[in-house]
């Protein structure tokens, strides 16, 4: 339920700055997206797999706390990442 190393590479080489950038913010949460999707199709299936929705729950927080941080900074840069990433707006 990890995101395989080439696919880490790939969001990394997308989204950041180098292809060693893994500490920028947008590939950070495009890491985090991917994890989320993978787990949420596990809980389609799981549904009372409470240890997995807890661990899921945790990643969309930090996900979220992330996404506020880039919305503060740079405005543009948040909505041009929610579009690539297919998510929806709900942060104030």
């Amino acid at each position: 339920m990890t995101v395989s190393k080439e696919r880490k590479a790939e969001l990394t080489a997308e989204f950041g700055n180098t292809p060693q950038d893994t500490g920028n913010p947008k590939v950070q949460v495009a890491i985090l997206t991917e994890r989320i999707r993978e787990l949420t199709e596990h809980m389609k299936s799981h549904q009372k797999d409470f240890h997995t929705r807890r661990g899921l729950l945790m990643l969309v927080g930090r996900r979220r706390r992330l996404l506020s941080y880039i919305k503060k900074n740079d405005i543009l840069e948040y909505r041009e990442l929610i579009a690539k990433l297919g998510i929806r707006d709900n942060i104030q």
